[in-house]
């Protein structure tokens, strides 16, 4: 009797695994007839046929690739465009990958009518839906890349990595396409934009102009009112020095999770007299490590409560580890620490466009006892030339001014 339930279990077992199996590659084959019908029938059918339209001059779309609102990325320039210039501007969402199929369908149909008759349209992200239209020459497409310098590699750059797509496929499916022209940070940079939008033998479209967004960190007031928030938010903040810590997403968009490997324990006993430490997740990331309440008055996660450039400007350090956000933060000359526990993993995941240890302006660490050495020994440790350097290098041209510069480059007239 014992061994017929052995069989039968052993049979359901398999049984069930095939029916997966088959569900998984019923899904596959619906989810490429599906990319095949939009990309290379549909979306570029309604753009012709919207495209028919003249061009409205005073037409200026935002595309959002993912997020529901207008990114940092985007505010900058768009603020200024509506105070100080005299055009039309829309903004539209696609919600691609952080909504269901039929969702990002309806929001790129809607947004196709607009994209199809604009005489500028500006994005920060790759897209799938102008990467699969033949843009008709009248328009200019603006990349203002959400990034500054050149951390892990993306696009093309990933397509021999685990988290890239094949060369094969991003030629079919082109995603980094149609760009008239590309703003980053430094001139250093240029050659790894490059290779990631294929745009090799168009190198004179990749202009260091600089990145709108960090034209906030020359603004004191700005800044003083970025350290206010922190107090009203984690009142613990007045008073101490403020360690900002800040990872990049693991894995892929949809699952994107956030890493818990700090010691929190051990943090609050070494540095809790003198320090606070605020957390700011990466906004890709659904469900996020959550800090228990004992170590609520050293601790806090602010993800939903204040922006990324809020708690750059407020930081007296800043804990990252494959985050772009160490350019950015590099303008202050202030210390960093990387804290890269699975450096050889994310290498093989994902790669860096410069060798990681090379490039860090601050100490590659793998534990907490690591974080908290240096910290605890910074006054003779910390570099500040170091960071100096590093900022020169890769953030040249972001000087306070990249957002007028980016309008004027573009072509973008004035009020008169």
């Amino acid at each position: 009797m014992a061994i017929i339930q052995k069989l039968s279990h052993g049979i359901a077992w398999r049984v069930r695994r095939v029916k997966r199996g088959c569900k998984r590659k019923v899904r596959g084959v619906f989810a490429r007839c599906y990319k095949y019908y939009t990309r290379k029938k549909l979306y570029p059918s309604v753009y012709r046929k919207n495209a028919k339209r003249p061009v409205d001059e005073k037409k200026i779309v935002f595309l959002e690739v993912r997020m529901p609102q207008l990114t940092d990325s985007f505010r900058l320039i768009y603020d200024k465009l509506e105070k100080e210039y005299d055009y039309k501007l829309v903004f539209h969402s696609l919600g691609d990958g952080l909504q269901n199929r039929t969702a990002v369908r309806k929001n790129s149909l809607a947004a196709l009518k607009d994209l199809a008759d604009a005489k500028y349209i500006f994005l920060s992200d790759s897209c799938a839906l102008t990467g699969c239209l033949e843009m008709r020459p009248e328009t200019k497409v603006i990349q203002v890349w959400h990034a500054c310098g050149a951390f892990k590699k993306f696009g093309f750059s990933t397509a021999e990595k685990i988290f890239g797509a094949s060369k094969e496929e991003l030629l079919k499916y082109p995603i980094h396409r149609n760009f008239s022209m590309v703003t980053v940070s430094s001139p250093e940079v240029a050659w790894a934009y490059a290779e990631a939008f294929h745009m090799e033998d168009r190198m004179d479209a990749i202009v260091p102009a600089g990145v709108s967004r960090t034209d906030v960190f020359y603004d004191p007031k700005r800044i003083e009112q970025a350290k206010e928030k922190l107090h009203r938010v984690m009142p613990e903040s007045k008073g101490k020095k403020v360690i900002l810590y800040a990872p990049t997403f693991r894995g892929r968009v949809a699952k994107a999770k956030s890493p818990d490997e700090l010691d929190l324990a051990l943090m609050q006993k070494t540095l809790g007299d003198e320090y606070v430490m605020v957390c700011k997740h990466h906004p890709f990331v659904k469900k996020r490590p959550e800090i228990p309440e004992e170590y609520s008055s050293f601790a806090k996660d602010v993800t939903e409560e204040m922006e990324i450039d809020e708690l750059l400007m407020s930081a007296d350090i800043c804990i990252s580890d494959y985050s772009s956000l160490i350019f950015e933060y590099s303008l202050f000359e202030r210390p960093m620490i990387f804290f890269a526990y699975d450096l050889e993993d994310y290498f093989d995941w994902r790669g860096f466009y410069y060798n990681y240890d090379e490039l860090t302006p601050g100490p590659v660490v793998s534990t907490t006892e690591e974080i908290l050495d240096y910290i605890t020994h910074l006054d003779e440790r910390f570099d500040r030339s170091q960071v100096a350097a590093f900022k020169e290098k890769f953030m040249s041209a972001c000087d306070g001014h990249a957002t007028e510069r980016i309008l004027q480059m573009a072509g973008i007239e004035r009020r008169s």
